[in-house]
């Protein structure tokens, strides 16, 4: 369905061109989800807007992306909207600047319909009352006029989500689609993209930086820090054995039930940071607690996992090639 191969995306800044993306593999198969989870700044949303052909001008963009076969890296504008909204839905970050201000959530629901199905326009609203409800937006025949602004947060996302479903698409991508929603509303929108995907036999692309919220909504994860894709393994596994330090700070900084009233959250030590100033090897170095000198000298490779012998001395390592690191010290004490 997805095929990535060394996606390198570079960004003009005041310091000069930056690469945001540090040629990063990964694949997402027809009616599969891939979880991609990292903080702020690690390459998330540039990797979803590469596949969406959305990256500024000024952005350059090497290596490929295919999407049912199709090479996408250098695809014509003209071309690309053919593609998004129509195979390619997204769901972005923010509904309250993603859906436009001055329309009526019917007409921002039926567009994609418009555009790509050449529906007339009472057919497309009709289509787009049946969305709606699918995606339970309360009274959604009462609301076909309402505009956004009128909306709440959880209601705003799910015209955000019908609008991307309009035309049955066969990739969704997801990019942080809980952010600013309370915890029950959250649970209610990723419930409904998980039901939705299922229905549809989707594939799903899921951006977060909420390890913890990855757990029950996808097949596979990969985690990136500072472009590059760290760790990268089924979920089940993953969250059974978090291999790379950075991984496990992540899983560490969730809240947890039990937490005494004033408890401070574990936090990874420093920040992130900025694209200009990642160290020459391993970008997480400089927050590392594993660290060694050779950690600096080259980045390291998104490796299978190769466990120790058996206890009792008998066996070759076990290597675990669904499992993979870019640490050579993830089993270090």
């Amino acid at each position: 369905m997805l095929a990535i191969r060394d996606l390198v995306v570079t960004l003009p800044t005041a310091r000069g061109r930056v690469t945001a993306v540090k040629s990063i593999s990964l694949d997402i198969a027809k009616g599969e989800s891939l979880g991609l989870i990292g903080e702020s700044g690690s390459g998330k949303s540039l990797t979803a807007l590469s596949v969406m052909g959305l990256l500024s001008e000024r952005a350059q963009v090497q290596g490929s992306i295919t999407f049912n076969g199709q090479e996408l890296v250098g695809m014509a504008d003209a071309q690309f909207c053919h593609l998004r909204g129509a195979r390619i839905g997204m769901i972005f970050q923010e509904p309250m600047t993603a859906l436009n201000p001055v329309h009526p959530i019917w007409h921002q629901v039926a567009e994609p319909l418009l555009r790509h199905r050449r529906m007339k326009p009472s057919d497309a609203k009709e289509h787009a009352l049946g969305l709606l409800e699918r995606v339970q937006l309360p009274r959604a025949s009462e609301r076909l006029g309402t505009y956004p602004h009128e909306l709440s947060g959880g209601q705003r996302q799910r015209v955000m989500i019908a609008s991307a479903l309009a035309c049955g698409p066969d990739l969704l991508i997801a990019d942080e689609p809980t952010t600013a929603l309370d915890v029950t509303v959250q649970k209610e929108v990723l419930e409904l993209i998980k039901e939705l995907v299922r229905e549809d036999q989707m594939s799903l692309l899921l951006i977060s930086h909420d390890l913890g919220l990855m757990q029950d909504q996808v097949d596979r994860i990969a985690v990136m820090y500072g472009g590059c894709i760290v760790e990268m393994s089924n979920t089940e596994d993953l969250f059974a054995l978090r291999a790379h330090p950075y991984t496990r700070g992540l899983f560490a900084a969730r809240p947890r039930l039990g937490m005494r009233r004033g408890e401070r959250l574990t936090t990874i030590r420093g920040s992130v940071p900025s694209l200009a100033d990642l160290p020459t090897g391993c970008g997480f170095a400089d927050r590392c607690e594993k660290v060694v000198d050779a950690c600096r000298g080259a980045k390291p490779p998104l490796l299978p996992l190769t466990h120790g012998p058996l206890l009792d001395g008998g066996g070759a390592a076990q290597i675990d090639s669904d499992h993979r690191v870019a640490c050579p010290r993830w089993d270090m004490p």
